[in-house]
């Protein structure tokens, strides 16, 4: 009897520590939740109800409140956006062309154009086109709009019209290029595009050349695609010499110390394919001869001379980077891709032009962001991206993936001149 008993009395001591234990692990749980959940709430009161300086800024402007009247100026469009130096690749795709591109602080955006008629329609194929997407209404009318807003006329700034601000209020000096890609017959295109850019050129918005020397305006236009070359350096066709041409950068190929090619090259070869070793780079054909028109990128009515090519005539030099610079395996540009893209950017910088590769590749994202990082870093002037935030937004320098343990050396300092 007394042996039940006591077993009894163990079991019921057992049981009455377990509820302890576990009332007090419950009482510790809810004691933590209730300091989250006040936590939670405090945070929520400051979103909500702020105090003090959040009121304030949260208030700012509106009527009744501190700041109304005050809280925007004439040239605020673009306030607090820093320009960065990224070219917005067929911006026309985006949700709103040309505004997102400014949003992101891209100081570089590309419209595909096409002549039907007389009219320049935007889009990246045929089935693409509109009646209502026009150079004119996503690009120059827009654009008129924004630089009238940038420069006002006003009784503390009376020679508004006199003045070339661009579309960036943290730097109204800086020009926003207008990369122009020739669809159709460039010969039969240009003309319709010199005058479609006159509502900004009668205003004096565009960049031009005024005998040897270049005037800076708010808007820099460049023509690719198929653009004619010979158009572009036309007195007759080019009239304001406010177009500038896209150059072919794989044919600017310099040496470390000046020298180019060892041996002759044709650059088609190089920009459309065939076996070609990477480690020559490529050379032009006869100085008097020149290519036929409708080429694409670079192409058009161009001289087989690279050394024609300079600031007086264009503005970028371009290239497809997958048709000139290869695959990249293994996540790691080789040392023959290295050569190829450090000669050509010291090429193209020689000629005091801007290098800028585009059909990067664009995944893995780790991948595309490394090749942004050794292009930035070996002197590439515009980032050709689709992806605006991440180009602009996040940090694509730091290294991850499977690709990280070759990146290490692709651009140290000891492999870098």
């Amino acid at each position: 009897m007394n042996r039940h008993k006591s077993s009894y009395d163990e079991k019921g001591m057992r049981g009455m520590r377990r509820r302890c234990c576990a009332r007090l692990g419950l009482g510790t749980l809810l004691f933590l939740g209730v300091i989250q959940l006040f936590s939670i709430l405090s945070g929520l009161l400051i979103v909500f109800a702020p105090d003090g300086i959040h009121r304030i800024i949260d208030k700012w402007g509106q009527v009744g409140h501190i700041g109304e009247g005050v809280s925007s100026w004439p040239t605020d469009f673009s306030r607090g956006i820093l320009p960065v130096p990224c070219h917005s690749h067929n911006d026309y795709w985006r949700k709103v062309p040309l505004f997102s591109a400014i949003e992101a602080g891209c100081i570089s955006v590309e419209a595909d154009v096409w002549l039907f008629g007389e009219e320049l329609y935007v889009g990246h194929s045929l089935a693409s086109l509109t009646p209502n997407r026009t150079l004119a209404s996503l690009y120059v009318n827009p654009l008129v709009d924004i630089l009238e807003k940038q420069n006002p006329t006003t009784r503390f700034h009376p020679d508004g019209n006199q003045t070339h601000h661009g579309v960036f209020d943290t730097v109204p000096e800086q020009s926003l290029t207008l990369l122009i890609d020739f669809k159709t017959s460039g010969a039969a295109l240009f003309p319709y595009v010199v005058a479609a850019l006159e509502p900004l050129r009668s205003h004096g918005r565009l960049t031009h050349r005024n005998g040897t020397q270049i005037v800076e305006r708010p808007i820099t236009v460049v023509g690719t695609g198929n653009t004619p070359f010979t158009s572009v350096t036309s007195e007759s066709t080019n009239a304001n010499q406010d177009i500038f041409f896209d150059a072919p950068l794989a044919a600017m190929w310099e040496g470390e110390s000046g020298e180019q090619a060892p041996a002759p090259q044709r650059l088609e070869e190089l920009v459309y394919g065939s076996d070609i070793d990477a480690s020559l780079p490529p050379t032009e054909k006869p100085a008097h001869e020149v290519r036929s028109e409708d080429l694409g990128q670079g192409m058009s009515g161009t001289p087989q001379d690279a050394n024609a090519y300079s600031t007086n005539n264009s503005y970028y030099a371009s290239v497809s980077f997958s048709q000139a610079i290869g695959h990249v395996f293994f996540g790691k540009l080789s040392d023959k891709q290295m050569n190829l893209v450090r000669g050509q950017i010291r090429g193209a910088h020689r000629r005091g032009l801007k290098v800028r590769y585009w059909e990067l590749p664009f995944w893995p994202i780790g991948l595309r962001n490394h090749i942004w990082d050794v292009l930035v870093k070996e002197g590439v002037d515009m980032l050709n991206v689709d992806d605006l935030k991440g180009a602009t937004k996040g940090d694509w320098t730091k290294r991850s993936g499977w690709w990280s343990w070759r990146r290490n050396k692709t651009y140290s300092d000891k492999t870098r001149r």
